[in-house]
């Protein structure tokens, strides 16, 4: 497995020929690969956004917070 990282490696760096062969068999993808990231960013954002406004609206009006005491306890010895 080592190996064919190497490899790739290899002929990754090999020269500006293999970069332009790279990139234009990489162009038909970028499309496709643009729109999906986009869309993957705005379902996350869309999900974030509407999880902070639910939580936002939500009431608490059913919880009963009891009453602060007027004087501080004793502390016992």
């Amino acid at each position: 497995m080592a190996a064919g990282m190497f490899l790739q490696l290899n002929i990754l760096r090999q020269g500006l020929p293999r970069q332009t062969a790279l990139l234009r068999a990489r162009r038909p993808f970028l499309v496709k690969n643009a729109i999906t990231g986009f869309g993957l960013f705005a379902f996350t954002i869309g999900v974030y956004a509407y999880t902070i406004r639910a939580v936002g609206q939500e009431e608490f009006s059913d919880v009963q917070i009891p009453d602060t005491p007027s004087k501080p306890q004793s502390e016992k010895k």
